[in-house]
């Protein structure tokens, strides 16, 4: 089976976070945190920072190591390196998703994730 190896940014300001809805693909209209795949060479932190300036044109500061998630899909295995991020005051530019909002800790389940991503939700859900 393939295997994938990407990062995702849990972005947090105010208490809420960020999520992105996928316009594109087979899980077109699903919710993730934004990230993407590691180039070979990167770092983990070097290929979030820059899919974040790729995708959002936001500059991140990584805060700390949340989880790492391992899923399969029909076609491929996931593995997916989850940080919680901050930002200053700028607001994230959506360029390559088709829509993003911005959600408190208990609004989290009203948007249909992707299944490797509810993995995290779970994880934020459960947290202090």
């Amino acid at each position: 089976m393939k295997r994938i190896e990407v990062v995702a940014a849990i972005i947090c300001r105010n208490n809420k976070y960020f999520a992105c809805q996928r316009g594109y693909g087979e899980f077109k209209d699903f919710w993730e945190f934004p990230g993407g795949k590691i180039e070979p060479g990167e770092s983990r932190e070097e290929a979030l920072k820059r899919e974040i300036r790729e995708e959002l044109d936001l500059s991140i500061c990584l805060d700390s190591f949340l989880t790492t998630v391992e899923y399969d899909y029909p076609n491929f295995h996931l593995t997916m390196h989850c940080f919680l991020c901050s930002i200053d005051s700028q607001d994230p530019i959506i360029k390559e998703h088709e829509n993003a909002r911005w959600l408190l800790k208990e609004q989290l389940h009203s948007v249909q994730w992707l299944p490797a991503d509810i993995k995290v939700v779970e994880t934020l859900r459960g947290s202090v």
